[in-house]
């Protein structure tokens, strides 16, 4: 009766315990693998001012929406956000990119084109500053045979937008305010 018991105890409370206990142990290490970085807190870190949103007119005729634009120390930044998990294959060149994950495979554009021409835009509008864009790929993107131009994680977004010095950002922020404003006010109406 008594090894009955130590089996049910065993079945009962221990084994859910181990499991928890590997569940809460897989987080923290994946948690750890990512830096604890998360979009929110990244774009948090890297912008002065943010628009989400944004239709401006596009250089040749039209316009282009802008999905995030952040006003950064180091200028203007514009982020495509692409949340895809598995193996992604592409290319500068490639017109199509193909993420495989498990049996599944699908393609998508190459988002380089499409952001080549929010970044003419933009700096159509506001041509004294500095314009950048990125590809943001969160977690769960592979590049199995290279990372293609633009292309970044959130830690390298942080690392390469990141400001140390608070204190001497906030000058070069200043500097840009007016172009940020007149970026704000070229917006089609309707948005923002």
């Amino acid at each position: 009766m008594r090894d009955l018991l130590q089996e049910d105890f065993y079945a009962i409370y221990l084994l859910p315990l181990l499991l928890v206990v590997f569940l809460l142990v897989w987080l923290f290490y994946r948690r750890r693998a990512t830096h604890g970085l998360s979009l929110s807190s990244v774009l948090s870190d890297i912008a002065y001012e943010r628009v989400d949103g944004l239709v401006i007119p596009n250089v040749d005729e039209g316009e282009i929406q802008i999905d995030h634009l952040l006003l950064t120390a180091q200028g203007l930044l514009i982020i495509d956000i692409k949340d895809v998990e598995g193996a992604v294959f592409g290319s500068d060149k490639m017109q199509e990119w193909t993420v495989i994950r498990n049996d599944r495979r699908f393609t998508f554009t190459n988002p380089q084109p499409a952001l080549f021409d929010r970044i003419a835009a933009v700096r159509h509008i506001v041509r004294e500053v500095p314009v950048a864009g990125r590809i943001l790929f969160l977690d769960g993107a592979e590049f199995a045979k290279g990372v293609p131009g633009l292309v970044s994680t959130l830690q390298e977004l942080q690392d390469e937008f990141g400001d140390r010095d608070k204190s001497a950002a906030k000058i070069k922020i200043e500097a840009f305010r007016q172009h940020w404003e007149a970026l704000g006010a070229s917006a089609v109406s309707g948005t923002n």
